[in-house]
């Protein structure tokens, strides 16, 4: 997995590993790294590296030194003279660098104003750096994370760098996974950061983020090879109940039990209006219409005025249950069963009285917030889905495209997520694995182009193999 850490986390074991080594090493290694991440700038090119104080600044300044020598000219925009790491710039200048006093022409720029030490937001001659930026667009890369970020809530403040690409040291920043501060750390390919190895992983404890990778397919392992089994049967690979769909939304169904019956599960039962399930029935014949014995449940997805009774008559089945579109408007103050909530960011907003705006502005809080409000997992989608969990890491998802954002789509994740949770996985990985397949399926369902949920719902079941044998591409590729 990615794994990003929080900064009070990241600055002890820094300390920790820079009381083994010779002064300045760690410095050393991140300025080689840098250097090293930034060779496609040609010799001749000019470019202007913008330094604040402390280390943040310093690990520019000993990196500007390896592009001189490799003929790349630098020209330095100091935030403050007085703060500047002194030994840095003093190398930085004899191998050739100037000072210059305001930005030019230059076509790249290095952003080392401030590292994760620094409170979000930036004003004075930070912020003008900010225009000019925007105003003539340079190629920027950011040092360690964009300035001006909310490192550990991954909030955006009014004014902050936004780079074409970041390279960080030592382990990934929530802010550099997670919306909407993710969003400022590159653009294309380099959406996901460099990340320079300086030693620090012993040192680092349990992560604050994690993010499921193609060479995953471990986390599906236990699941899919025990359903594999000889003795295996469509009993003893779980069977899921669906409450969805109505009148209005009858794709709903449709769509939730395609995801359903692309996942893990055995048997599918399904429980809506009499023509609706005969019609769910006809297009899906392995379906059984009708309540029955089930190891989970979905409620919701399209769901008609009924919703709040299916989502009470399921909840009486004392089985894990996922809550989706119309039935997160009837959830209980608390569960007596395992649960995963799915909403967006206006459902999310509903539930908790906010706006929705607020959610997008925050989405790490107030999914944190949900899930410890109702003591369940929340899956709350959006273009980086996060999973949180009371007492687990929370995961970001970072599959997909934004073509997924099509009508159906969330119908085929609820179908998915319910099939892993009756074949025996808890709600946080039965959420989190179950946003990595859907997003992963529809990069590979059309490449570059439009897709529709039934689409991605017919990749699934060659993804789920393809993640489980190690074999999937990789699935982050509609950045670039």
């Amino acid at each position: 997995m990615l794994t990003a850490h929080a900064v009070d986390d990241i600055r002890t074991a820094e300390q920790a590993l820079a009381a083994g080594l010779p002064d300045g090493e760690l410095m050393r290694r991140a300025a080689r790294g840098l250097a090293d991440a930034l060779d496609d700038i040609p010799a001749g090119e000019v470019l202007l590296a913008l330094i604040g104080p402390g280390n943040n600044g310093g690990d520019a300044l000993y990196a500007a030194v390896h592009l001189l020598d490799r003929g790349v000219r630098v020209d330095l925009c100091l935030l403050d003279p007085s703060t500047v790491h002194a030994d840095g710039l003093a190398a930085a200048l004899a191998a050739g660098a100037q000072v210059v006093e305001r930005p030019g022409q230059q076509r790249h720029c290095l952003d080392a104003v401030f590292g994760i030490g620094a409170r979000p937001g930036l004003t004075g001659r930070a912020a003008e750096w900010v225009e000019w930026i925007a105003a003539t667009g340079p190629r920027t890369v950011a040092v360690d994370v964009p300035s001006g970020v909310d490192v550990d809530g991954a909030t955006l403040p009014s004014t902050h760098v936004t780079a074409d690409a970041t390279v960080t040291f030592g382990t990934y920043k929530t802010a550099l996974l997670v919306g909407p501060a993710a969003g400022a750390a590159g653009r294309g390919a380099a959406a996901i950061p460099d990340l320079v190895d300086i030693g620090l992983a012993p040192h680092l404890p349990a992560p604050h983020i994690e993010a499921i990778e193609a060479s995953d397919g471990h986390l599906l392992a236990e699941i899919f090879d025990w359903l594999r089994a000889p003795t295996s049967h469509k009993y003893s690979r779980g069977v899921l109940g669906i409450a969805a769909g109505s009148t209005q939304y009858a794709g709903a169904a449709h769509l939730c039990v395609a995801g359903a019956q692309a996942g893990m599960a055995g048997m599918v039962r399904f429980v809506g209006e009499a023509e609706l399930a005969r019609r769910v029935v006809d297009r899906a014949p392995e379906v059984v219409a009708g309540r029955g014995r089930v190891q989970a449940w979905v409620v919701g997805p399209g769901g008609g005025d009924d919703a709040a009774a299916q989502l009470a008559a399921a909840l009486d089945d004392g089985v894990p249950v996922v809550v989706d579109a119309s039935a997160l408007q009837h959830v209980p103050d608390s569960f007596d069963v395992p649960a995963l909530l799915t909403p967006h960011a206006g459902e999310l907003a509903q539930m908790l009285g906010v706006q929705r705006e607020t959610v997008e502005a925050d989405p790490l809080g107030h999914v944190t917030e949900a899930a410890r409000r109702w003591g369940v997992t929340v899956l709350l989608k959006g273009a980086r889905t996060l999973i949180a969990t009371p007492g687990r890491v929370t995961r970001v998802n970072l599959t997909g495209s934004p073509w997924l954002g099509t009508a159906g789509s969330g119908d085929v994740l609820a179908g998915l997520a319910g099939s892993l949770l009756a074949s025996g996985a808890d709600p946080h990985d039965a959420g989190s694995l179950a946003a990595f397949l859907h997003g992963a399926a529809s990069i590979r369902a059309n490449r570059g182009g439009p897709v529709t949920a039934s689409a991605v719902a017919a990749a699934l079941p060659g993804t789920v193999a393809a993640f489980h044998d190690g074999h999937l591409d990789d699935v982050r590729d509609w950045r670039s």
